[in-house]
Formats: structure tokens, sequence, C-alpha cells
């Protein structure tokens, strides 16, 4: 159980912390291994370990949500610790706090798609595999996500370009 947490903590934790935010994402992450631990011995096989695991992290991650009953919205104090940030953001260090935030306000739906897919680098017939939609209801969500997460950045980006 200690080797199988310490291959997936750090990639549960962020896919966790991209969906439910900074103040949320280590309760659902222990949630996740608490899942993991209980359900090991009647996993069948019939995907891959880890296909499993992030599909209980996305399944705890929205649960988690839903008890809330709200988004989680990410202030921008709240920064990211320990996830790595993409390069562009080390050129503009209050982007990241407003695609943080921008994220924070996706329907969270949206947002796993958009973390799977853009973040995590699933394809789009993984996504419809660990959360049990078709690739074109993931293709037509990330589309959805993206153009949200466009109009929220357009005035922010528009300001700094004048």
């Amino acid at each position: 159980m200690e080797v199988l947490y310490h291959q997936f903590k750090r990639r549960v934790f962020g896919m966790a912390h991209r969906i439910v935010g900074p103040s949320d994402a280590e309760e659902v992450a222990q949630e996740v291994f608490v899942r993991v631990f209980r359900g090991l011995a009647a996993f069948r096989g019939d995907s891959a370990l880890s296909t499993w695991i992030y599909r209980l992290t996305v399944n705890a991650s929205l649960s988690h949500l839903a008890r809330r009953g709200r988004r989680q919205e990410v202030s921008s104090e709240d920064a990211l610790v320990d996830v790595p940030a993409p390069p562009q953001v080390e050129r503009d260090p209050g982007l990241a706090a407003r695609i943080e935030e921008a994220l924070g306000k996706l329907p969270a739906g949206y947002r796993a798609i958009l973390v799977l897919h853009d973040v995590e680098g699933f394809t789009h017939e993984e996504i419809g595999e660990r959360l049990g939609i078709t690739a074109g209801t993931s293709k037509g969500q990330l589309f959805k996500a993206r153009r949200v997460i466009r109009a929220r950045l357009s005035p922010s980006i528009a300001e700094r370009s004048h």
C-alpha cells in the first residue's frame, strides 16, 4: 500500500487540487486513497490500475464539490503549492492566479474534463473511459469549458495589452 501511495500521491493530489481547489485537495486525496485501499481487493483489472485510481480521484472530487453545494473559488492568495506551473505562467505571475480563479468558477464537470485533457494530457477516449461518457461528450464539454475560461480571462488579457 505504501508503494502504491507514493507512486500516485502527486498525481492524485494535483488532479484533486485542480478540480476542488487548494483548500480541499488534501481531504479529497485522503478520501481517494481510503477508497483505493478498501477497493483494491475487488479491483478486477478490467482497466489499468492508474485509470481506476484517476477515475476514483475525479469521482471523489466531483462528489466533494456536490456535498459542499458550491463551486470552489480560488482567491489570488491561494497559490499553487508543489504543483509545477507551465512555463508561460513564469512570465506573468498574476496570470496563474487569474487562471486558477477562472478554473475554480467552472462547473465541476467542465473543470474535470479541462484538467484531465489540458493539464493531465489524457485523450478524449481516455477521459470518456474514466468518466463514463463518450469521447464526443468529452470534446463538446472541453470546447465549452475553454470558451468559458477564455471569456473570463479576456478582460484581463485585454487590460494588459493596453
